[in-house]
């Protein structure tokens, strides 16, 4: 029943089966292709102006302003599971168009906030609001292709997934120093509107079959309370104390009770939110786990690096999200590459060159020491496009192998669900290693300075004298010093960062050998074409 469910979402006959031609067609490959890239935009874009962010709404914490992001990237998350209830109720078209009118009233919200609660709530709605249309919009593309054409759809499909977190840095951080970040949203407004009316316009009076599905409304909301409080735990624990505070305390209890409550309902639900029987089946595990936890470290490192080029180093918005374009040059056409090669070689040989090659450029970045060497940052980053390509086919090809119908379907939400949620904590986690390990970096610089900095000491001795004649007082001079330790702390604490990273990376290179062999044959026939689909929707954002 649910199999047929599924197939009838993603690839069924039509009350209306005439598809669109000439220039409807292209008009509506192109806005698809907008809406899709402006929601995944807006996840990537954000991180590049967060200072901007946690600075005017009160002058809050950067940590605040995190906390936006990954409560968006939650909702985000949560979006996908509800978004195939609701196409099957109501039809995909009027979903999509319904979602994108609310993303815009959402990005309004976000224009006109002015304090970090306003800020946070319109947040969610816009990451729960374009979850929504993501996989609804891949789904509504296929309809209008012949089984022939698929394939190609669904590659550029890819295109459009990957183009947004590559750019989104360095235009988001040129938005946000030229316009001002509350812009960004601003122009969110009339495009989502336009979106909405035209592909309400073009598929107008077409009909669907509508759809009995169960949804676990229950294991949904078990699954938000828990996703939630873990992150608001992760989010709010520097800045509280930890369990010394009894908000997190209280949230630390209902996480603790929420869990096993979550297990057992999921493991009696006929239709589960996340289908926990698929981690019995070896390379659903294995690879669940290298998604998430791979995913974990690549979202949490980026983030917290585009950031402390700001607060650390000096830089601006503009040129912190410039650092990360070098990775478009190999990232896009590794897409495609990797489609081929997973089709002639073992995956899980693919999968780990891919994590041994994170692993050694992390190490590399690990490694950085020198605050005005743009060389030591853009060749990492360069290569590291190589491995951004590379990572989420492998892997996604594993996790599936083996599976059919609607336990396929299944097992690519419940990857993308839980990949994009531990992107959510890996953020906040390396906001933790920083925030840990600067102060234990600092104070043993001070203590090799001589503590309080002395002037018997040779070598603060021989600063303050350089800056003497540049008009430096020694008051002055030692200030000074103070900041460069306070910076060199801080560049040694993201150090430490990039380097669990990096062993991470290493064990999972190691942990995917543990999985069932897979040789992905090329399939063009409707069931290959379906999990090429269930692979897209897995790598969605």
């Amino acid at each position: 029943m649910v199999q047929d469910v599924m197939q009838r979402w993603s690839n069924s006959p039509r009350p209306f089966p005439r598809r669109l031609r000439g220039w409807r067609l292209t008009l509506f490959n192109v806005l698809l292709g907008i809406a899709h890239a402006m929601v995944l935009f807006n996840a990537a874009s954000y991180i590049a102006f967060l200072p901007h962010v946690s600075g005017d709404l009160g002058g809050v914490l950067p940590s605040f302003g995190t906390w936006a992001q990954t409560d968006f990237m939650i909702a985000l998350a949560l979006a996908f599971p509800v978004s195939r209830w609701l196409a099957c109720r109501f039809g995909d078209y009027r979903v999509f168009v319904g979602a994108f009118v609310l993303y815009a009233l959402a990005s309004l919200l976000c224009a006109v906030s002015t304090a970090i609660p306003q800020f946070l709530t319109a947040r969610i709605l816009l990451g729960f609001t374009g979850g929504l249309t993501l996989p609804i919009g891949q789904a509504m593309l296929l309809k209008e292709y012949p089984d022939r054409r698929k394939a190609l759809v669904l590659g550029i499909w890819g295109f459009y997934t990957l183009l947004p977190f590559t750019i989104g840095f360095p235009v988001g951080g040129w938005i946000a120093d030229e316009l001002g970040w509350r812009e960004l949203f601003i122009l969110n407004v009339p495009v989502s509107l336009l979106i909405a009316g035209l592909i309400g316009g073009l598929l107008y009076g077409r009909g669907f079959v509508p759809c009995r599905v169960n949804f676990d409304f229950v294991g949904f909301l078990l699954l938000a309370v828990i996703f939630g409080g873990v992150q608001t735990i992760l989010n709010q624990g520097n800045d509280f104390d930890w369990f010394d505070s009894g908000f997190l305390e209280l949230m630390l209890l209902v996480v603790v009770v929420a869990v096993p409550a979550w297990i057992i309902w999921e493991l009696d639900e006929e239709h589960p939110a996340i289908d926990l029987r698929l981690f019995a089946v070896r390379n659903v595990a294995i690879g669940l786990i290298c998604l998430t936890v791979g995913f974990f470290s690549l979202q949490g490192l980026l983030s917290l690096f585009i950031v402390q080029l700001q607060l650390l180093m000096g830089y601006s918005s503009y040129l912190a999200g410039l650092v990360f374009l070098p990775m478009f040059i190999f990232g896009v056409p590794m897409i495609a590459v990797m489609h081929h090669l997973v089709a002639r070689l073992d995956v899980r040989l693919m999968a780990c060159l891919n994590l041994l090659g994170f692993a050694a450029t992390y190490y590399w970045i690990g490694l950085f020491d020198d605050p005005h060497s743009f060389d030591q940052i853009f060749w990492p980053m360069l290569v590291e496009g190589i491995f951004l390509g590379s990572f989420f086919t492998p892997l996604t090809v594993l996790t599936l192998h083996g599976l059919t119908g609607d336990r396929l379907m299944r097992a690519a939400e419940a990857a993308n669900l839980l990949r994009i949620a531990a992107g959510a904590f890996g953020i906040t986690m390396q906001g933790v290693i920083l925030f840990r390990r600067g102060p234990l970096h600092q104070l043993q610089l001070a203590d090799h300075a001589g503590g309080r900095v002395s002037v018997s000491y040779d070598a603060v001795q021989q600063f303050i004298t350089k800056l003497q004649p540049l008009g430096f007082d020694f008051e002055m001079a030692h200030k000074k010093l103070q900041l460069l330790v306070k910076q060199e702390a801080g560049i040694l604490a993201l150090n430490d960062a990039f380097l669990v990273g990096s062993y991470l990376c290493l064990g999972l290179a190691a942990l995917v050998w543990l999985a069932r062999s897979n040789h992905a044959a090329s399939d063009k026939s409707p069931e290959g074409l379906r999990e090429w689909q269930a692979e897209e929707l897995a790598e969605q954002p």
